[in-house]
């Protein structure tokens, strides 16, 4: 009587024959063959040559210089000839002597330096929303706040610029004109001027004694997504996705210079009385410093790995932060030195803001909001936009942000076409509040 073949498909079948041949060899595989030394320096023999043959002759010839060098430099006495001097000089001396001493010198040696501690942050109270302001018809995109503190200007996706009462939040005019999303505003501090650009790639001078356009700035290719004043001459200066800023002269509407060298949108500019001028901020992740009156780049920080969105200048302090998704950096003028990273806003920065205080405030495009001391990079704060009821969550994001004139009051415009106004917490304290610190060696990164 045979026994029955019992039938495995093909697939049983082979991972048998895997386990099978895994267990035989299972005892000795990390028993490795032995090097061949002779194989390993002729590979070692073809990378080089094949990798540095063209500079190979030169090292050559550099090391043999470098060998008749030291053999033509004068000997240097040996212990014995020191000894013997040592010996001659110590003749009048107390002990005898016991071999090389070490050179003295008559320097005060240096103390061994102590690890950088990151300073204690200065305290500042919470912020906390005190007023949403509903209105416009699209995504907020820009704010800016009248030089006499007494209303702000705001741009929208439905192509209407809307100024608002600050004391009140009341809505007192609606400016129409563009015909495609407003990006940028600007109020004059010298002039009853409030300047515009937008997505139609216009930029518009309104007078508002009359509430009207009375010029138009053309030369953009694309989109104008920025908007600067320059705060003691009349010039403007504007900047967008074809890569280039443009600066014109406010009466004549002349394109004063274009500045090249971007190669990608400049998403952020800003302009100063001191040098340098203008600074603006591309998503080609670089910061590029401007000679205003030779319209040339003074230098270019490459430090950012992603898209600079977000440009903000100290009101007091000669320096600036940039903000990009992979950090805040903050960096001192004119010649652009790297100061320090604020980390841990892990979203795209679109804004920021800062105030005489030395607050600065970052927004997100996920609507989340960090508060952080400007001179340590203390994050004190995070808070996160609510969204305007019956919006979604995926609407909470921050566009534009800007402090009043007083530096009390923070206007943020955003994805759920609210602008919303925060304000410091007055029953706060640094009791109820605590600056939650431990004083660390500074890891700042160089980059």
């Amino acid at each position: 009587m045979s026994d029955d073949v019992i039938k495995h498909s093909v697939h049983t079948l082979v991972f048998r024959s895997l386990k099978r041949s895994h267990d035989m060899f299972l005892s000795n595989q990390g028993m490795l063959p032995p090097i061949d030394d002779k194989a390993e320096n002729i590979l070692k023999v073809i990378k080089s040559r094949d990798s540095y043959g063209l500079v190979m002759s030169a090292v050559q010839k550099a090391q043999a210089m470098k060998e008749r060098e030291a053999m033509s430099r004068p000997e240097t006495p040996h212990d014995t000839e020191i000894a013997e001097s040592a010996a001659l000089a110590s003749d009048g001396a107390m002990l005898p002597y016991t071999g090389p001493a070490a050179p003295t010198s008559t320097a005060i040696t240096p103390l061994p330096r102590k690890a950088p501690v990151m300073p204690k942050p200065k305290w500042h109270a919470p912020w906390k929303l005190c007023r949403v302001i509903s209105g416009h018809l699209g995504w907020v995109r820009c704010v800016a706040v009248e030089p006499g503190n007494e209303w702000f200007a705001t741009g929208a996706a439905d192509r209407v610029i809307k100024i608002w009462d600050l004391a009140s939040g009341k809505l007192k005019v609606s400016l129409t004109g563009h015909v495609s999303t407003v990006r940028g505003l600007e109020v004059s501090a010298r002039h009853p001027y409030l300047f515009s650009c937008g997505e139609d790639r216009q930029v518009k001078c309104w007078d508002l004694e009359y509430n009207k356009v009375i010029r138009h700035y053309h030369g953009h290719l694309s989109a104008v997504y920025t908007l600067a004043l320059h705060p003691t001459i009349d010039v403007l200066l504007s900047a967008g996705r074809d890569g280039t800023a443009r600066v014109w002269d406010m009466r004549t509407k002349a394109n004063v210079h274009t500045l090249t060298g971007h190669t990608d949108t400049v998403a952020s500019l800003v302009c100063q009385a001191s040098e340098p001028q203008i600074i603006t901020g591309s998503h080609d992740s670089t910061i590029r410093l401007w000679d205003l009156a030779a319209g040339k780049s003074l230098c270019t920080l490459t430090n950012h790995k992603k898209s600079v969105r977000s440009i903000v200048i100290h009101p007091t302090l000669n320096t600036f932060a940039s903000a990009s998704p992979d950090n805040i950096k903050q960096w001192k003028c004119p010649e652009g030195k790297f100061i320090q990273n604020l980390s841990g806003h892990n979203a795209i920065v679109n804004c920021m803001a800062v105030n005489p205080e030395g607050v600065l405030v970052s927004g997100g495009d996920n609507g989340t909001m960090y508060l952080w001391d400007w001179r340590t990079g203390y994050n004190f704060q995070r808070l996160q936009a609510a969204v305007q009821p019956g919006s979604m969550d995926s609407e909470a994001g921050i566009f534009a942000m800007t402090f009043d004139h007083s530096g009390s009051r923070l206007i943020t415009t955003e994805a759920d076409k609210t602008i919303k106004i925060y304000k410091e917490d007055d029953t706060a304290s640094e009791e109820t509040h605590p600056i939650n610190w431990r004083p660390e060696i500074l890891k700042r990164r160089k980059f």
